[in-house]
């Protein structure tokens, strides 16, 4: 009887390993991804029974290549190929309209958002997507800010440090790490769940489920908790709130083929010109990432 037990504890222990699987990158050197994304936040202000709506669209491609294939890391050149950027105001109307492609020389912000093309940066990428670090942000920011054509020194300064916040290092860690920090340190199976945290203008305390898993692909459902704090010279903005994605990857590869995330947040709003009175304000946006031919092959319709 003994012996007929531990076959069967064998034979359910091996089926439950069969039935977990680690989850990760598997990513070979030279491997080139590029990435489709749009975004679209709208924030909404209301002021004595009044409201201000101010859209910001934004959409972009991204490459990522892989520049070496370590232990337990990747070092991987990311590049923005092309981005756009429309700003628009309820009460102002347009507030800005930026094709990087397109360059205007009679447009600083053309000329800077050009100079952002082509320009690399070196991320180091755990198994779990977790990014360890970021190089090359500060030589970005110096070149966007040369690109605006200001000549003293203190403009420059300026510049950079209001540069330094979207395009720094740091930042630009915190920004894609939302893209590719979705997988767990050991394996699970299907409902398993697990958590991470983002960190940032937007916090996250995410959690994780597998909800389905094939040859070719893998489903991941994540919802958050979010905190947004950011404070400016003359702004402020205090909001939490909740934040849905769906995430479809490469079974193979681990790499992301299509992913959206839909969030909304609430709080409040304040500007030195205003006394800081707080203003009532709500966050909606929602966010997709879609894996695209390369751009040196051809698309098939």
């Amino acid at each position: 009887m003994r012996n007929f037990l531990g076959i069967i504890f064998i034979v359910l222990s091996s089926t439950v390993s069969l039935a977990q699987t680690q989850l990760e990158y598997k990513l070979e050197k030279n491997a080139v991804f590029t990435v489709k994304q749009n975004a679209e936040q709208t924030i909404t202000q209301e002021l004595d029974g009044a409201s201000h709506i101010l859209t910001n669209k934004i959409n972009g491609i991204l490459e990522f290549k892989v520049l070496e294939v370590r232990d337990t890391t990747y070092k991987i050149a990311l590049k923005f190929k092309d981005l756009n950027l429309n700003m628009s105001s309820s009460i102002q109307g347009e507030l800005m309209d930026v094709h990087a492609k397109e360059v205007d020389e009679s447009n600083m912000q053309s000329q800077i958002f050009h100079s952002l093309l082509n320009h690399p940066v070196n991320i180091i990428l755990s198994k779990t997507g977790d990014i360890i670090e970021v190089k090359g942000g500060d030589n970005l920011v110096a070149k966007m800010a040369e690109a605006s054509g200001l000549e003293d020194q203190f403009s420059l300064n300026m510049m950079k440090k209001s540069l330094e916040k979207e395009f720094g290092s740091e930042a630009l860690s915190n920004s894609y790490k939302q893209m590719t920090f979705i997988y767990p340190s050991k394996k699970v199976k299907l409902e398993d769940t697990w958590k991470n945290q983002y960190l940032g203008k937007l916090q996250a305390n995410n959690t994780w489920t597998l909800k389905a898993i094939s040859a070719d692909t893998v489903n991941l459902i994540g919802t958050a908790d979010v905190i947004m704090n950011v404070t400016e010279a003359a702004t402020a903005m205090h909001l939490k709130g909740t934040q849905k994605t769906n995430i479809t990857t490469n079974a193979i590869t681990g790499f992301i083929k299509k992913m959206t995330v839909e969030g909304t947040s609430k709080g409040s709003s304040s500007m030195t010109q205003m006394q800081d009175q707080e203003i009532p304000t709500t966050i909606a946006s929602f966010t997709s990432y879609e894996l695209i031919p390369n751009l040196n092959e051809p698309i098939n319709n």
